[in-house]
Formats: structure tokens, sequence, C-alpha cells
């Protein structure tokens, strides 16, 4: 690698942190301009980055460090009582593979979705661009997932996902308040962690976990969990 290919990061000004109140944040960017693909990817989430957008990231603070990049390795899963319950309630659901792009579905059910669970959130009103701005980028492997009532065709939920070198990483779930009860997000994961499965791969990737947020604890209840602190990952949080 020359000089000129070396990768460099830009830190961001302090911040109001988005998960815990009344604390600043900063937050580490690759170079924006540097050429990304899936090798890189996947060797920065294996450093505890994450994508946004067309954006690789991850948290820097001078004084925190509660928010942990966390993963699960699936050969080693085994689902829970609750989450065999959640398969079973939702044996009925597909769950399909399609490509990154705008699909007018998709965003109605997104729409539906942010106006029912996250109103003032930053995301109101979204426009298909930045829908898919959000979600996608030009470099990076992302499938659609659908979930559909096999029965009825009706689409429950899209996961989106990158599909890495040797993993997945959840990027966004949302699905029908209408079928909240079933719980899809918890489905979304149970079958994500599947399909790595299916593809021998190694880990899925959940982004971040804080101890004291709580809509942030029901990414623990996927065991075993690895956790990376000190530039390397544990089984210990």
């Amino acid at each position: 690698m020359t000089q000129e290919q070396k990768l460099s990061f830009y830190a961001t000004p302090p911040h109001d942190c988005n998960y815990l109140p009344g604390q600043d944040a900063t937050t580490l960017f690759a170079d924006p301009r540097f050429p990304k693909d899936t090798r890189l990817y996947s060797a920065l989430a294996d450093c505890g980055f994450r994508r946004s957008g067309e954006h690789l990231y991850t948290p820097h603070c001078d004084n925190c460090s509660s928010c942990v990049p966390i993963r699960i390795p699936v050969q080693e899963f085994k689902p829970s009582r609750n989450q065999k319950r959640n398969i079973r309630q939702n044996q009925d659901l597909s769950f399909t593979s399609h490509p990154s792009e705008f699909r007018q579905e998709h965003f109605e059910l997104f729409e539906k979705y942010l106006a029912q669970r996250h109103t003032g959130g930053g995301m109101d009103n979204p426009t298909q661009d930045s829908y898919l701005q959000f979600l996608t980028a030009s470099w990076a492997e992302t499938e659609f997932f659908e979930m559909r009532v096999r029965e009825s065709k009706q689409l429950v939920g899209v996961a989106i996902a990158d599909i890495m070198e040797n993993a997945i990483s959840a990027v966004y779930t949302y699905f029908d308040p209408e079928f909240s009860a079933r719980s899809p997000g918890r489905f979304a994961v149970l079958a994500q962690i599947e399909e790595a499965r299916k593809r021998e791969l190694s880990w899925v990737y959940l982004g971040y976990w804080i101890k004291d947020c709580r809509k942030m604890s029901y990414k623990t209840e996927y065991q075993p969990m690895e956790y990376y602190r000190n530039n390397d990952w544990y089984r210990d949080p």
C-alpha cells in the first residue's frame, strides 16, 4: 500500500449523545473520500466500526466507553425458550432476500413504521432519496430481506443487512406496527442468524450496545454474545 492509499480517520467535534442524556459524544469516521469495498468494511467491522449510509464510523469519546460493539457467533448460537416461541409464532412468515433498490411498498411501510414508532426521531417525512441514502451505500453488498405472510403475501417487515466477508451486519429493521405482538424485530435477528449460518458466515453484527440504555437491552438476549473492548473481542461484557 502506498502512502497515498493509506486510510485516514477524522473525529467530529463533540455533540449531544443520542443515547445518554446530558452526555457529549465524539464520532470517528473513516475518510469519506477513500475508496471502500467489502474487504475494507469487513476489516473495520472487526475493529468495532459500523456503516451509516456511505460512511464507516465508530464512537470515539474521550471520557466515555459506554458504546460497545457486539456480535453473535452464529455457529454457537442456540435460541432461548422465548426465541423458540417467537420462531413458532412466525413460522408462517417467509424471509426472502432482495436487491438493495427502491420499492414503493417498502417505502410506504417505512413511513408507517416511523409515524407510529419513531416520531420526532430525526427521520420524519423521509423522501425516496433520504431513505436509500440512510440504508444503502454504493460500495456495500446490502440486501433487503422481506418478511411476508406466506399465504396472503402481506408485507410484515423489512430487515436491511450488509453481507461482509465472514459476517452479516444488521443495519436496520422496520415493520408494520400492527404486527408488533409477533415481535418481528426479534424474528428478524433470529432469521439473520439463520441466514448467516446457511451462508457459512461466522458472525452477525448488531451494532452498539449501551448497558444503561433501556432500548438497547434487547440485544443481549442473543447468547453467546461477543463484546469489543480494548481492541479485542470478549464474551464477558
